[in-house]
């Protein structure tokens, strides 16, 4: 399968990337060297915290899952802040036919450590930390006008667009939003964008573990869009994934894989294997669309998906059979721009996934399956509008939701946010207040179905272009789903309700 994978591949490679087809002279001559960067930092209060002194300077996944976090009394009060610098280098000698791109993350909480080793810490006094991380290193072919080849280490995202080459607010209100995949893989990926479709493929490496064995991840995809109409694209996806890995490698000590804990961290659903070697074969089938979903053209915006997994997980013991694997989840989002920018909108978001209420006690598992799985966290649903019963995207060290995976630990989630946003001030002032609630498809043992509902509250400036100074709440009021020691951290007392506010100042320098 791995030389196949390797042969395929090096026939891309071969591919006549740098063609003499006529190319204009550029009256000015493009930087080889370009630099660009994203900052944020902000100032947080809330009572969710986690209660292992060895996280608490970085905190990932579902809250009240296994990273320990939890709600109480406690204030936490910190200031985070986090840099990711990115250099593009595009030799003159290719004419822009071949770039080298590296993207990397420093990220700390105030005052945490100092003269140490390791990433999120270095901000204590005297500093002088090593920790520098490494997001991506890749190379992008220019095979012909309408192609690239990415090769290397990348952004790994459940759209058919080059996130190198797309504003990553499209990423996330598009294809399936970074709800299965969104996060970074080694590997190559094709893309084709024509006048009226585009294509992608792509093979990633999860975890190559010992070189001379089979105990690989190895994940494939397949996309095509087409437009059906000037504002109306419809898509298709496929994609495949094989785990010969048995929870080997992944995240530090937690592992990867259906069977590791790095589900409890991240709220996806644990397979109770109990340590059983075990092959898996798992196999996506979706389709999205979208109809205007920035709001840059009419005033109406429809975006959605509807995918199932499917699939065997094949176990090597007398006392487990073989688990089969079928799952679903849905999306739907509206919007209607009542004003004359593209802050003065009105969005629903609706959310659906399968659960299970048994689990795999029958040897079937019908929920949803993601990247978090195998990675933490390995999709972000970040674009809901939620800021604590669904995750949202301006965290640092702590990136902590009540669903923050699809899946919802196996259970399913049947909910979604509704938000009003307005632009007081054109591209200067603006503010939003929305509203979230949600439900488990399945009931866990001795609690209830429903989740909670959420309100939040921004209020936002824009001092300049790409730099927003922002204050957010949110308030989120647990409903009897948390009566269940099962889901709420092994407590038999519902948790306090969960509520944060923060300002925060973000900058996408370039």
């Amino acid at each position: 399968m791995k030389a196949f994978v390797c042969f395929f591949f090096a026939l891309l490679l071969t591919a006549p990337a740098f063609g003499q087809e006529h190319q204009p002279v550029p009256r000015k001559a493009v930087p080889e060297l370009q630099f660009l960067s994203y900052f944020i930092n902000q100032g947080i209060i809330n009572n969710v915290y986690a209660q292992n002194e060895l996280l608490r300077g970085q905190t990932v996944g579902r809250l009240f899952g296994g990273n320990t976090s939890t709600t109480g009394s406690e204030r936490s009060t910190y200031f985070e802040q986090r840099l990711l610098p990115f250099f593009i280098y595009t030799p003159r000698l290719f004419n822009g036919k071949a770039i080298l791109r590296a993207s990397f993350e420093i990220d700390w909480t105030w005052g945490d450590v100092s003269y140490g080793t390791g990433g999120n810490f270095g901000s204590a006094f005297s500093a002088d930390q090593v920790n520098i991380q490494t997001q991506n290193v890749e190379l992008e072919f220019r095979l012909r006008p309408d192609i690239t080849l990415n090769l290397g280490l990348q952004r790994l995202f459940d759209t058919p667009y080059n996130p190198y080459r797309t504003l990553f607010g499209t990423m996330s209100e598009t294809g399936y939003r970074l709800a299965f995949w969104g996060s970074d893989a080694v590997g190559l990926s094709l893309h084709k964008y024509g006048d009226y479709s585009r294509w992608k493929a792509g093979f990633y490496q999860l975890y190559e573990n010992n070189i001379e064995q089979n105990d690989d991840v190895m994940f494939f995809e397949a996309f095509h869009e087409r437009d059906l109409s000037d504002n109306w694209r419809q898509g298709l996806s496929l994609w495949y994934l094989r785990d010969r890995a048995n929870g080997e490698g992944g995240v530090s000590i937690l592992g990867q894989g259906l069977a590791s804990q790095v589900n409890d961290y991240n709220g996806s659903y644990r397979f109770p294997l109990r340590g059983t070697p075990y092959d898996g074969d798992i196999l996506w089938a979706g389709t999205f669309w979208s109809y205007n979903p920035e709001f840059r053209v009419g005033r109406t915006m429809l975006t959605g998906f509807a995918i199932t997994n499917t699939g065997k997980v094949r176990v090597e013991s007398d006392s487990l059979s073989d688990i089969s694997l079928l799952g679903y989840a849905a999306n739907l989002r509206g919007g209607y721009r009542y004003g004359q920018t593209a802050r003065d909108v009105v969005v629903a978001d609706l959310l659906y996934s399968s659960g299970d209420d048994n689990g795999i006690s029958d040897d079937q598992f019908s929920g949803v399956l993601t990247g978090n799985t195998w990675g933490s966290p390995g999709a972000i649903y970040i674009s809901s509008g939620a800021s604590l019963l669904l995750p949202h995207g301006n965290v640092v060290n702590r990136y902590i939701a009540a669903v923050s995976d699809l899946s919802n630990i196996g259970y399913g989630f049947t909910g979604g946010t509704l938000y009003w946003m307005k632009d007081w001030v054109p591209n200067k002032f603006y503010s939003r207040i929305g509203v979230a609630a949600g439900r488990s498809v399945a009931t866990p043992s001795r609690g209830g179905n429903f989740m909670g509902t959420e309100g939040n509250l921004m209020l936002g400036f824009q001092p300049g272009v790409f730099m927003n100074l922002e204050l957010h709440g949110a308030y989120l009021s647990l409903g009897d789903f948390y009566d269940s020691p099962v889901v709420n951290g092994g407590s038999e007392t519902r948790p306090d309700n969960a509520w944060t506010a923060f300002v925060v100042f973000k900058w996408l320098m370039f």
